[in-house]
């Protein structure tokens, strides 16, 4: 309905006034969902460790390194630890950065938030609005400066949105934060917004656009290549516009899209689309598992373990992306892959190994344990010979000894600090099959009947928290003897010495629960949705044609997700038509051809080798072509014509002069070694041969470097053709 302007909220509109007040930004503690139960009936969001730091110390990192110099902070849920962790950590002490904290108990909803924040009269300008589980190191300059110039042009442009280039998977319809496709059309030339859909039906193949938006438009732009980074710049108005409109309360799904139909007050919305710049927002376990990877491959710095931001951290970067603190208490027979970071105090025990994932302080892992892809939080037991693969485990948990956790297992915490007693304990040998939820809490019966209202559920969540906090005041003997009459943990589901109750997946049950899971996608959904969308090709949408460039990161980004299951495959021995499947979904999602997989995957072969022990150039080369021997299968997969090996070719080129120098010396020796491996063929050479025949000097090194070698083949066929 339209909203009815009301001029208290209006700021001074005096150039020089506005010049001096200081920027401000209202940061909700809140996502008012509930995609993270069970872990978020125990903890807010906001608070769960990302990386080993708390979501919204990195949220705050970044508003103070863009220049903010006010941040109010709105605490609903679990509003007493967000303040006590506030007022206990050094945000409450930063010079020229100032942080308040405001209760609302009865919001329920990030508009009963922004209403709250509009009844305290504190802001007085612009201000940004965001979410506690937002990343981000793009910087405000120029998203601040454009919506300045149109406000002074036009007095309705009520909201900035900053936008960014993404590569959703039109198979899955979802990109790799694990939210839906995002439909958008834009004003090419003022950039306003004037359509968004994020909960478009897929079924359909097609949406459908109010055709009075071209009325006065000479031609908008519409995208299904864009995310949401959930940044906002907002005038005081959007605050009046909340209170004057008492059913806004998503922010997208009431607010934004509310605003865009709006044709009484004709407020406007515009987007900023970074490129280079990082900005993403944990909306499911998916994102959080994104998210974190980017952080530990340093898309977000300085937003990474090594860099200290949010703690006295002693961390260190090492190789192949390996975070490692000095007091770690490691086996020497224990490996520690690539992209995995290891918190203070942890402790490894002898033939464990661990990759691609985050342990927390003060783990205890036991011998012949395996961990691979998976969150370990603070204080987790896990005892000898468990094996554990994309998994959460969170603070407290005990893992007896054999036991296995599948992919999309969440177990959640102990409840408060009862340390004897109240911890989820997995039973010896017992295996937790696929996205199991396991938490000391039990399902709420009653679900929120529309998650897009971004309501919490008080009734349920609050009030057994609130059954068991009682427990804080009795003994050790009684919490016991109150464990075993009540039945709290149903042990014979958790196998020997287990407790805990499991919960039920909801929505879609398990053949769902891979959409939102940190779990790869199952190769057999994989398979089964690749081999849907090649029998009805016709029926995907294809990838928008904008007007924008090309983001500069696209390439490298798609290289190292390549790279990062490259490693995984070679750590964890997956086979070789597995990794096929995991590449083949990196590329659909990020839209490329099967020679760019070959480069890819040849440029992570290149990057394993240089990792590997070598005193010469020789020894080198040996450490390559062991690697290419060994998957030499996964290559030639993508390998199946000319211009492909030639694309290989052309990579090994770019990366002797760049990325990977200490190969340039022996280039011909490596291109000799990959014919005589019959990984690339006599033609491919040959025809590289000629297409660099008329270039520059600088472009024709390695040819001339490889020309005894590239003479013997000409001869060679010449020899052959005589023969015939």
């Amino acid at each position: 309905m339209g909203a009815q302007k009301k001029g208290a909220s209006r700021a001074s509109e005096d150039p020089e006034e506005l010049a001096r007040l200081p920027l401000q930004a209202i940061l909700l503690a809140d996502s008012f969902t509930t995609k993270f139960r069970p872990i978020t009936l125990e903890r807010p969001k906001v608070l769960l460790p990302l990386v080993n730091a708390p979501m919204i110390s990195y949220t705050l990192a970044w508003l103070e390194s863009a220049g903010v110099e006010e941040v109010f902070v709105v605490c609903c849920a679990h509003s007493k630890q967000v303040i006590s962790y506030l007022e206990n950590s050094e945000w409450f002490s930063q010079p020229n950065f100032t942080v308040t904290t405001i209760e609302s108990h009865d919001s329920v909803s990030a508009g009963d938030a922004l209403r709250v924040i509009y009844e305290r009269n504190v802001i007085h300008g612009d201000f940004v609005l965001i979410s506690g589980d937002t990343v981000s190191n793009m910087s405000l300059t120029q998203v601040l400066q454009e919506h300045k110039e149109r406000r002074k042009k036009d007095s309705n442009a009520a909201m900035t949105i900053v936008i960014k280039r993404s590569k959703p998977s039109q198979i899955i319809h979802q990109c790799q934060l694990g939210t839906d496709v995002l439909f958008m059309a834009i004003d090419p030339n003022t950039k306003q917004l004037l359509y968004y859909e994020d909960n478009a039906d897929h079924a359909k193949g097609s949406i459908y656009i109010d055709k009075l938006l071209l009325a006065d438009k000479s031609s908008i732009s519409l995208h299904n290549d864009k995310q949401d980074c959930y940044i906002d710049i907002c005038s005081p108005e959007v605050l009046s516009l909340f209170t004057d409109n008492f059913d806004y309360h998503h922010l997208r799904c009431h607010f934004l899209k509310g605003l865009l139909v709006d044709d009484i007050m004709g407020y406007k919305i515009f987007t900023h689309e970074i490129h280079s710049t990082y900005a993403a927002r944990i909306d499911n376990f998916r994102s959080y598992d994104t998210i974190s990877r980017d952080i530990i491959q340093r898309w977000a710095y300085p937003l990474v373990p090594d860099v200290k931001f949010f703690r006295d951290s002693s961390t260190k970067l090492e190789r192949q992306g390996m975070y490692l603190v000095s007091e770690l208490g490691q086996s020497r027979s224990a490996q520690i892959g690539p992209f995995t970071v290891i918190g203070n105090g942890t402790k490894i025990g002898d033939n464990t190994k661990i990759s691609n994932s985050v342990i927390g302080d003060g783990c205890s892992i036991g011998p012949n344990v395996s961990i691979e892809g998976s969150y370990i939080w603070d204080n987790v037991t896990i005892e000898d010979g468990c094996k554990i693969r994309h998994a959460i485990v969170c603070d407290g948990v005990i893992m007896k000894s054999g036991a296995v956790l599948e992919p999309g297992v969440v177990l959640s915490f102990k409840v408060f600090l009862i340390l004897l007693f109240l911890q989820v304990v997995i039973g010896q040998q017992f295996i937790a099959p696929s996205y199991l939820m396991v938490s000391l809490l039990q399902q709420p019966i009653k679900q929120n009947s529309d998650e897009k209202l971004e309501y919490v559920d008080n009734s349920t969540g609050n009030a057994e928290i609130s059954s068991l906090t009682h427990a804080l005041d009795i003994s050790n003997g009684e919490i016991a003897n109150q464990q075993q009459e009540t039945q709290c943990w149903a042990t014979s589901e958790l196998g020997i010495g287990g407790a805990g109750y499991v919960w039920s997946i909801c929505e879609g049950g398990h053949d769902e629960g891979w959409r939102h899971s940190v779990a790869p996608i199952p190769t057999e959904k994989l398979a089964e949705v690749i081999q849907a969308a090649e029998d009805d090709h016709d029926g995907s949408l294809p990838t928008s044609d904008s007007d924008s460039d090309e983001e500069p990161r696209d390439d490298s980004y798609f290289e190292n997700e390549v790279e990062a299951t490259f490693l995984r495959a070679v750590d964890e021995n997956i086979k070789v038509e597995n990794v096929v499947l995991e590449v083949n979904s990196l590329r659909l999602s990020y839209n490329k051809q099967t020679a760019n997989c070959a480069g890819a995957v040849f440029y992570s072969m290149i990057k394993l080798a240089l990792e590997s022990p070598h005193n010469s150039a020789g020894e080198l080369v040996q450490a390559l072509m062991k690697v290419i021997t060994k998957w030499k299968g996964l290559l030639k997969y993508y390998l199946s014509d000319i211009d492909e090996e030639i694309e290989v070719i052309m990579k090994f080129e770019d990366m002797c002069l760049e990325s990977a120098k200490e190969f340039s010396p022996v280039f011909d020796k490596i291109l000799y070694q990959l014919y005589d491996h019959t990984i690339i063929r006599e033609e491919a050479i040959l025809r590289w041969d000629d297409e660099k025949r008329d270039a520059d000097a600088s472009d024709r090194i390695f040819v001339r470097q490889a020309e005894d070698f590239i003479q013997w083949l000409r001869e060679a066929s010449e020899e052959e053709d005589e023969e015939e």
